[in-house]
């Protein structure tokens, strides 16, 4: 029988019967000869000098083993946050150019910034499909606008959506995870983790889990059909959730302090030939602590959150090589491109100057003590944590560079890059010092394949790859650069590579800080020549009088601040926009929010942007329920968790209410009695009696069948936000608990009929105080990257 690509003119013949008539087949497209399969492996939130490949400390033999029989680049970028690099890495083109110019919960109505990819910018997966490769997604996603991840979608600019176009998806949507309590879905379908952390649980190992499961299907089903792999792990990004063994093995490794650290990794970098012997340490960041001017609990604290920190690596790192193990067991190993991202942009420094052990703390302004951290720093890394280490280890990782990520100095956007194809690349143990961009990876994966990017994608006409292929360095370690002019813009830097030249800006505003101290026309670029300071540590324009056009160095300056306007204007970079705090509500007035909500039975797992907001306002909920004979136990109603939250329950039959204060600070409200069985109708209220504009305490009280059966007060509540990527929840508490009362995603074993909750007007705050809320809003979403 003839067959034919589907899509393509039917090439048989119709006659008046099948007798008359010539078949043929439609099938469905198949890959080049001996084309590879593709394998991205992202990890999140690891600068330059954190791992032993590229002279960190952390011990990564599993990424060793992959650089030693492959390639390390040296001179690779990210765009300096996650949303954003991420769109680079699965589309070939600029992050503005497809909308997505920081994370999707502060974009804002200009097209370079709406976090909208358009479709004439379909990703990798969708390009492949018609090539006849299979896709996966596993692991952390963060490219879908935050308002379209609940059940009402829409879907198309999910993982499996008709935008990017993988055909399985196993993760979570959102830009940080609990490692042990994570918020799966599997394609569309929110699920519940395979088991407890008490059982073993880590959300590495699952990730992994279902990788070596899919391709082992794959394997076994379709051996000769490509596939294309997107591993992102939510390590290393905080929280640092680990087992403590792993930790354990780091303990007394840090103690040397950030400053020794940084000293001790530039010299490793030059010895391996990382870096050039001339390069200097940049500057560590004004405002970071000199370690030796620290207390001795400050450097307990500051060491352990490196050691947990590093232990989290390194487990990751040992879910990379089981990955590994099994391709090399499965006969796929050598012909699979691989593509390890040692980070996705430089190390964080949302941590604050002293680290934190539950991110909810800054976000909502309880701020955290170094007294308290002592206290509890066996539990940091453990389920009830959600920890972050401080600024100093976040330059220290980012080493030799300045700065960290959210800046366009190289401390934010300079990231290892290893590559591995044994039957595509000759040279086992190189170094590629050639420059390349997060843009370049698209291209060089169809380069590999041997195909070209299509003109159209769902009938859509695609644009132009903006990024160029890498393949030519495979084998040609001294040929030069493909890849000779990008600019970089985030959330107001600015800078520019061109050749061996560099300038950027930074634009006065700390990792810290929510606002920048000057305006755009107040920026001071930077002009740095890349051979001679590889690090940034020589500003040219230091000290120079930028109206002298008879200096060569100013003469250059002007024409590359000239070529980055250019493409600033070329990729929809512009209208600059430095705010903050507003991008964070960048968006609301597009959905407005309502004052009465009815909830029913399985009405769970709901982010907390589309349940009902509780927060600075006056509000009750009234739940009717049934109490079987026996009675009932655990969670009616429940949203966040254990870093922050409140929580409606039978304990026992007994009915109470805890509301969980980052701290954490818990406040009860019980009945004195067990419920009978039957119907009943429990109501909670609470008055906000406080006149801080956000956190305001207040009277609550819970009644039963129309009778109060408690009060208290509550001093403080949650201002900004219950967590990070828990949930609001109907008849389960779908994650870690509110309460220490019931267990880990526990349901309610009576029955719930409906819930409603009665929102009264919020508060009415000044400009002042809603400048406030605006920068712990954008805290808030910052600490979700």
């Amino acid at each position: 029988m003839k067959t034919y690509r589907e899509g393509d003119r039917f090439p048989g013949r119709i006659g008046r019967t099948y007798k008359e008539s010539e078949p043929a087949f439609p099938m469905p497209p198949t890959a080049p000869p001996g084309a590879p399969n593709v394998l991205y492996v992202i990890i999140d939130d690891i600068g330059f000098g954190w791992t032993e490949p590229f002279g960190g400390l952390i011990r990564t033999p599993n990424i060793q083993r992959l650089a030693d029989n492959g390639l390390r680049y040296t001179n690779f970028t990210t765009t300096a946050l996650c949303s954003p690099t991420r769109s680079c890495l699965i589309t070939g083109r600029n992050h503005h150019s497809v909308g997505m110019a920081n994370i999707t919960e502060l974009a804002t109505g200009y097209p370079g910034y709406n976090a909208r990819q358009p479709q004439s910018m379909a990703g990798l997966p969708a390009m492949l499909h018609q090539h006849g490769y299979t896709s996966f997604c596993v692991g952390k996603w963060h490219n879908t606008p935050a308002e379209e991840t609940a059940i009402s979608g829409p879907y198309d600019r999910w993982p499996t959506g008709p935008v990017f176009g993988f055909d399985r998806f196993y993760g979570f949507l959102g830009g940080d995870s609990d490692q042990w309590y994570p918020k799966l879905f599997v394609d569309r379908e929110a699920i519940d983790q395979p088991k407890l952390p008490s059982e073993g649980y880590h959300l590495s190992e699952d990730l992994v889990d279902r990788t070596t499961s899919w391709l082992a299907q794959h394997r076994s089903v379709s051996p000769d059909k490509p596939w294309l792999t997107w591993l992102a792990f939510g390590a290393c990004h905080a929280p640092h959730h680990v087992a403590p063994q792993w930790s354990e093995k780091y303990r007394g490794r840090f103690d040397l302090g950030w400053d020794a650290y940084r000293e001790q990794v530039l010299e490793r970098q030059k010895e391996m030939g990382i870096l050039p012997q001339h390069t200097k340490l940049a500057p560590m960041l004004e405002g970071v602590q000199r370690w030796d001017e620290l207390s001795a609990d400050e450097k307990t604290v500051f060491t352990r959150m490196a050691e947990v920190y590093a232990g989290f690596m390194e487990h990751t790192d040992a879910q990379i090589g089981r990955l590994i193990d099994f391709l090399e067991r499965t006969e796929q190993l050598d012909n699979t491109l691989i593509f390890l991202f040692v980070g996705d942009n430089g190390s964080s420094g949302e941590g604050t100057l002293t680290g934190l052990f539950n991110e909810q703390s800054v976000a909502n302004m309880i701020p955290e003590t170094v007294a308290q951290n002592l206290a509890r720093l066996d539990q940091l890394g453990q389920p009830g944590s959600y920890n972050h280490y401080p600024v100093g280890w976040a330059v220290a990782g980012n080493t030799p560079f300045q700065l960290c990520k959210q800046y366009v100095h190289f401390g934010g956007v300079r990231n290892p890059l290893v590559v591995h194809w044994p039957a595509g690349i000759a040279a086992h143990g190189g170094l590629r010092h050639q420059y390349h961009h997060v843009t370049d990876i698209v291209p060089t994966v169809l380069e590999a394949i041997g195909v070209d990017a299509p003109r159209f994608v769902n009938t859509v006409q695609q644009a132009p790859i903006e990024g160029v292929s890498m393949r030519y360095s495979f084998d040609a370690p001294d040929a030069p650069t493909t890849h000779t002019t990008q600019y970089f813009e985030m959330l107001g830097n600015r800078g520019l590579v061109r050749d061996n030249w560099k300038i950027v800006t930074y634009h006065g505003r700390k990792p810290w800080e929510n606002r920048a101290a000057w305006s755009f026309d107040e920026d001071h670029w930077e002009l740095y020549d890349l051979d001679a300071d590889p690090s940034e540590s020589n500003d040219l324009m230091h000290g120079r009088d930028t109206s002298d056009l008879n200096d060569p160095m100013v003469k250059k300056l002007i024409d590359l601040a000239g070529l980055w306007w250019a493409e600033a204007g070329r990729h929809q970079v512009l209208p600059l926009d430095d705010r903050m705090m507003e991008r964070a509500l960048g968006r609301e007035g597009l959905y407005a929010g309502r004052d009465r909500m009815t909830f029913y039975p399985g009405a769970v797992r709901i982010q907390e942007f589309a349940g009902p907001n509780t927060k600075n306002r006056s509000w009750s909920m009234t739940a009717r329920i049934e109490v079987p004979d026996g009675g009932a136990h655990g969670p009616i109603v429940a949203m966040g968790g254990d870093s922050a939250g409140f929580s409606l329950y039978l304990k026992h039959s007994v009915p109470t209410f805890c509301y969980n204060l980052p701290g954490p600070v818990y406040t009860y409200l019980r009945a004195d009695k067990p419920l009978e069985p039957g119907e009943h109708t429990l109501r909670y209220e609470f008055e906000k009696t406080g006149t801080e504009p956000f956190g305001a305490g207040g009277n609550a009280r819970l009644f039963v069948d129309d009778t109060e059966v408690a009060h208290g007060a509550i001093a403080r509540t949650v201002g900004i936000g219950y967590s990070m990527d828990e949930t609001f929840d109907i008849g389960w508490d779908k994650g870690s608990p509110v309460s220490e009362e019931y267990g880990p995603i526990s349901q309610f074993t009576g029955q719930v009929i409906r819930v409603d909750f009665d929102l009264k007007p919020d508060f009415h705050p000044t400009p002042r105080q809603r400048e406030e809320h605006h920068g712990a809003r954008f805290t808030h979403a910052m600490l979700r990257q």
